[in-house]
C-alpha cells in the first residue's frame, strides 16, 4: 500500500488506495471541528473538500446553545482549541478582529411603504450569565479550524472532489477527480445540499417533508447604518440603551419573509467594516423574477420598506450575491446507513431563522463522534449503533421546520407574532441550562455518562428535549398558525389561542415576563433577573424545572466549592 506522503507526491496507480479511519467530505467548520476531535481521539481521519479556504459561507450568527454545544465538545474530545468560539473576546484574541457581537436577537415588523410602527418590535437579549455570543465573520473561524484538524493529524484535500463512493461489507472506498482513492472504515458527509451520498442512495425526500418554503438571497456589504441611528422611534419606544438593535441580528420582518442585517463592526475590539445581509422570502409569494439582477430585485424590496432603506443609504455591496431562484428546504427519508452518516446539513435544511443551523449542526456532531470513536474500537459500523443520530437529525429538521413555518405564518400580524416570538424564546434558557449542567457535572467527575444521559428523552430534536410542556406548547401553536394561515381563525384568534396556552404552561417561567402583558416586547435577563429566574426554578416552578433547575445550582455549588479547593 502507498504510504500518505507517496500520495502527495505521485498519482496513484490503478487499485492503490491510502487506508484511514474515517474520511469526512465537506471542510466547513462542523466537517473540520469533527475531523479534529476524531483525529484528537487517535483516529486516521482524511478530510477533503471540493472547494478551498478561505471562503465565503452564511451560518454568521451563534445562540446559546450553540455556544454550550461547542463548549461540551472541547471539554468531551479535549479539543481546547474549540473554546476560541466561546465568546467575542476569545474569538477576537485567538482567530481574529473581524468578527462581531451577538448580544441580542431583535424583530421590527415592516409594511410596504410605511414607517413601521415601532410597538410592533421585539428583542430577546441572550442573558451574560448563560454566555457571550458572536457573529462569526466564516471565512475567518472555518479556515482556522480547517488548520486545527491539520494540527490534530487529518490528512487534507482541499480542490478535491469525491466521484465515487463504494461501499462493501468491510468499508468504503472514495475515490476522487484526479484519481487518488481512500479506503476508509466509515464515511461522514458534511458537504451540504449536493451531498455525494445523498445522491448515491437516493436519499432525498421528493417532494422535501418540510412544510416551509423560502427561497435566499444574501450577501456583505460595507457603510450599513445601525438601524437605531435610522428608525426614528420615540425614546420610550425604544429597546433598552444597553441592548441597541445593533448589538446583536436583527430581523426585518416582512409578510411571509424578513431581511437579516448581521454587522461585525459593533464591538470596540473589530477591525472588519462589512455587515452580513440577506433577505429570505416565500418563493411561492416572492418568485424570482427573470428580468432582474439580484442588485436590482434586492433594491426593489429595499424601496417597499423606507426604514430598512435608510439601513442601507450610501452602502455599497462588497461580494457577488448569491441567489437562490427555487424553494431552498430540502430533507432526506434517511441519514444513517451501515458505515455512514448524512451529517446536519447534508441531510436537510429549513431556514437560517433563529440562528439554528450551527446549533443543530454540533449537536449532531456530538452525538456522532462517540460513536464512530467506539465503533472504531470494537468494529461495529451498523446503522443499529447510530440510530439515535436519526432520530436526532430528523427531530431537528421536524422541530426546526413547526417553529419557523408558524413564526412565517405570524408575521403578518403582529399579535401573533407576539405570541409565537414567547413560544420559540422561552425555552432558550432552560434548553441551554441542561446543557451547561451536564458539562459541569463532567468536569467534576470526568464521566461521560452526563453527556450519554443527555440523550435519554423522549424529543430529540426539540431544543428542550426532556420537556412535555414545551412539546405540547409548540404543537398548540403551530396547529393554531396552521388554522389562521387557512382561514379557519382570523389573527386575533390564533393569538389569543396562542396567548393562553403559554399563560397556562407551567414551565414557562415568570421572573423574565414571558406572560405578562402583550405590551413587554423586551427581554432582557439581567443578573438579579437571572437570580430570581433560579430561584423560581427550583422552588416554585413545575417539577421539570425544579430538577433543572437544582441541578443546575448544585453543579454551581460543587464547581465553585472544587474552585475553593484547588485554589
Amino acid at each position: 500500500m502507498p504510504t500518505k506522503a507517496d500520495t502527495q507526491k505521485r498519482a496513484p496507480k490503478a487499485g492503490e488506495w491510502t487506508e484511514c479511519d474515517v474520511v469526512i467530505l465537506g471542510a466547513g467548520i462542523g466537517g473540520s471541528i469533527t475531523g479534529a476531535i476524531l483525529a484528537r481521539q487517535g483516529a486516521k481521519v482524511v478530510l477533503v473538500d471540493a472547494g478551498q479556504h478561505p471562503r465565503f459561507a452564511v451560518g454568521e450568527s451563534q445562540n446559546p446553545q450553540l455556544v454550550e454545544w461547542l463548549h461540551i465538545l472541547a471539554v468531551r474530545y479535549d479539543v481546547p482549541e474549540i473554546k476560541h468560539l466561546l465568546d467575542i473576546k476569545a474569538v477576537t484574541k485567538y482567530i481574529g478582529a473581524h468578527h462581531g457581537r451577538k448580544q441580542s436577537f431583535g424583530f421590527v415588523r415592516h409594511v410596504p411603504d410605511r414607517e413601521p410602527d415601532p410597538r410592533e418590535a421585539t428583542m430577546f437579549v441572550i442573558p451574560k450569565m448563560l454566555t457571550e455570543a458572536s457573529h462569526m465573520f466564516r471565512q475567518d473561524t472555518d479556515t482556522y479550524y480547517f488548520n486545527v484538524a491539520a494540527k490534530y493529524g487529518c490528512t487534507l484535500r482541499q480542490n478535491w472532489r469525491a466521484t465515487d463512493l463504494d461501499f462493501d461489507d468491510d468499508g468504503v472506498t472514495v475515490t476522487g477527480q484526479n484519481g487518488e482513492v481512500f479506503r476508509a472504515k466509515y464515511l461522514i458527509d458534511a458537504s451540504g445540499f449536493r451531498s455525494p451520498l445523498a445522491q448515491k442512495f437516493d436519499l432525498r425526500d421528493k417532494p422535501s417533508r418540510i412544510k416551509h418554503h423560502a427561497r435566499s438571497m444574501f450577501t456583505h456589504y460595507v457603510g450599513i447604518k445601525p438601524y437605531d441611528d435610522v428608525c426614528n422611534y420615540p425614546e420610550a419606544l425604544r429597546p433598552p440603551a444597553e441592548s441597541p438593535f445593533h448589538g446583536g441580528t436583527l430581523h426585518h420582518l416582512i409578510e411571509r419573509g424578513w431581511f437579516w442585517i448581521i454587522p461585525f463592526d459593533n464591538h470596540v475590539d473589530s477591525r472588519n467594516p462589512v455587515c452580513s445581509v440577506g433577505l429570505t422570502f416565500d418563493e411561492r409569494l416572492y418568485p424570482q423574477p427573470k428580468d432582474m439582477t439580484p442588485d436590482e430585485e434586492f433594491n426593489h424590496y429595499l424601496d417597499m420598506y423606507p426604514a430598512v432603506k435608510r439601513q442601507f443609504e450610501g452602502a455599497r455591496r462588497v461580494r457577488e450575491w448569491v441567489s437562490t431562484p427555487d424553494r431552498i428546504q430540502y430533507s432526506s427519508k434517511q441519514t444513517i446507513g451501515d458505515r455512514w452518516c448524512l451529517m446536519s446539513h447534508a441531510a436537510g435544511f429549513v431556514d437560517p431563522l433563529y440562528s439554528r443551523g450551527l446549533s443543530n449542526t454540533f449537536e449532531v456532531v456530538d452525538a456522532l463522534c462517540y460513536r464512530v470513536l467506539e465503533a472504531l474500537r470494537d468494529g461495529d459500523f451498523s446503522a443499529k449503533r447510530f440510530e439515535y443520530v436519526e432520530r436526532l437529525e430528523q427531530g431537528l429538521l421536524t422541530y426546526n421546520d413547526m417553529i419557523v413555518d408558524s413564526s412565517y405564518i405570524a408575521f403578518s400580524h403582529f399579535r401573533l407574532w407576539n405570541a409565537v416570538f414567547r413560544v420559540w424564546a422561552c425555552f432558550t434558557t432552560p434548553a441551554t441550562m441542561r446543557q451547561i449542567q451536564a458539562r459541569q457535572e463532567f468536569m467534576l467527575d470526568g464521566d461521560d455518562r452526563h453527556f450519554r444521559e443527555m440523550e435519554n428523552s423522549p424529543y430529540p430534536g426539540l431544543w428542550w428535549p426532556d420537556s412535555h410542556a414545551f412539546k405540547h406548547l409548540l404543537d398548540v401553536t403551530h396547529e393554531t398558525c396552521v388554522r389562521y394561515e387557512q382561514g379557519e381563525i382570523d389573527g386575533d384568534k390564533a393569538a389569543d389561542i396562542v396567548f393562553q396556552a403559554i399563560n397556562d404552561c407551567e414551565s414557562v417561567n415568570t421572573p423574565f415576563g414571558w406572560k405578562d402583558g402583550e405590551d413587554h416586547r423586551f427581554y432582557r435577563a439581567t443578573t438579579p433577573t437571572m437570580i430570581k429566574f433560579m430561584w423560581w426554578a427550583s422552588t416554585n416552578g413545575p417539577k421539570e424545572m425544579r430538577d433543572l433547575g437544582r441541578s443546575m445550582l448544585k453543579g454551581v455549588v460543587k464547581s465553585a466549592a472544587r474552585g475553593r479547593k484547588v485554589s
